[in-house]
């Protein structure tokens, strides 16, 4: 039996019912609607989903093709998954999205699942979560609905020119102006900029560098006199989402303070958090797609008179990976069960996330960077997926974390430098 047969194995049932329904719904109404729309997900895939002459962002075609798959993935009742049953979702686990985001990159490329814009038929609706968590009455009334239909789109501001993963070092300030605030700073790799008409920007309001209290996290309108985003960044997978920001003497009311002032890097945190545990498990399902389409490669294709298949060269490191598939699999579903049975998102494990993220996103390169080996020449070529597959789970190993601070994290645990 394959790595991708045993992903629905020893699972609740109503998880296992879910994939199967899911599974029906792509095989109906999103593969047909992806055959039609080609150009985005063969050799043409990053030309036809790139606007050149736009500063690099995602065409205007590529985005009404995303917004399509997710108003049908929405009518099927499956893109709000892991939502609350209050807005609409069915209460979808932190192992639910593990198994679903596994499944779901273990088919392959396509209009069912890609991640270059975390868009899925099973969305990770991240924002809708933060204004339930942290937003006041008044916020979730204004912003809520139109978010959870797909009209309004949050971009996501922490990173600067001068600080990353040292976000508590960050130089954007905010200062009272009466009733108002000011904000006054810049952003780097500012992701969703392109479509979006709001931002969550992150700003020292007090306290000293280096130290998480006195960071707050405003609502900001992304056509706010002052806020600017004079380029995209072009990046080794495009297209790009990810903007440059400047803000000059932005001024937003004291109702854009999202949660508490001083307080504003629990949201930050509320944000990674939710993600690595899904990115890990994305990784999982791409190596496994990698390992599975090298397999079947090697059996077919005949050299010096033998299939390559019979050759330890290439059996040895396709069986590396295949085992370490397995054994991370374990390991997120694990992880993600046990953040379903903690008191918080992350409490009490937040070592066991980063090494599930960490690993998985050096497993999806490397599986990747073997496919293409395998392959040969063709491998190598963009008519195949597996440059793609590369390209973008690269970014996961820098991104919401680099593996450095995912590993920093796990020392200090290990260590005793932190706490549980």
């Amino acid at each position: 039996m394959s790595a991708t047969a045993t992903i629905l194995q020893a699972l609740p049932q109503e998880l296992t019912d879910f994939v199967a329904r899911l599974d029906d719904f792509i095989e109906r109404e999103i593969a047909p609607l992806e055959a039609e729309n080609m150009q985005f997900f063969d050799h043409r895939r990053e030309f036809a989903r790139t606007d050149v002459e736009n500063g690099g962002v995602h065409s205007r075609a590529w985005l009404e093709l995303l917004g399509e798959m997710r108003r049908r993935a929405d009518a099927a009742g499956v893109y709000r998954y892991a939502l609350p049953s209050k807005m609409g979702g069915l209460d979808g686990t932190n192992l639910g999205m593990a198994v679903i985001r596994d499944h779901l990159a273990a088919k392959g490329l396509g209009l069912h699942n890609d991640l270059q814009m975390e868009t899925s038929v099973v969305g990770n609706l991240v924002f809708p979560l933060i204004l339930d968590e942290f937003g006041t009455e008044a916020q979730k009334a204004q912003y809520l609905d139109g978010v959870l239909a797909g009209e309004l789109d949050f971009a996501f501001n922490l990173t600067e020119p001068d600080h990353g993963s040292d976000a508590t070092w960050l130089e954007t300030r905010a200062v009272r102006d009466g009733g108002d605030w000011v904000i006054n700073g810049a952003k780097r790799f500012a992701s969703g900029l392109n479509v979006a008409s709001l931002s969550i920007i992150f700003a020292r309001t007090s306290g000293e560098p280096g130290k998480a209290e006195g960071i707050t996290a405003f609502i900001v309108p992304t056509d706010a006199p002052g806020f600017e985003g004079p380029y995209f960044w072009w990046t080794f997978n495009m297209p790009t989402d990810h903007a440059e920001v400047v803000l000059t003497d932005v001024r937003v009311p004291a109702d854009a303070v999202l949660g508490e002032v001083g307080r504003g890097l629990e949201t930050a945190l509320f944000f990674v958090h939710e993600n690595r545990i899904r990115q890990a498990a994305s990784g999982v399902g791409a190596a496994d797609y990698c390992v599975t389409e090298s397999v079947a490669y090697a059996r077919e294709r005949v050299t010096f008179g033998k299939p390559l298949a019979e050759r330890q060269a290439i059996q040895w490191p396709l069986v590396e990976l295949a085992t370490d598939v397995e054994l991370l699999r374990a390991f997120v579903r694990k992880t993600a069960a046990e953040m379903d049975a903690g008191p918080g998102r992350v409490s009490g494990i937040s070592d066991k996330v980063s090494m599930c993220n960490f690993r998985a996103n050096r497993l999806a390169c490397d599986a990747a960077d073997r496919a293409m080996q395998v392959h040969g020449g063709l491998g190598y070529t963009r008519h195949k997926p597996f440059e793609h597959i590369y390209r973008h789970h690269r970014r996961y190993r820098i991104t919401e974390g680099s593996e450095e601070i995912q590993i920093r994290n796990v020392a200090g645990h290990l260590f005793g430098f932190m706490r549980r």
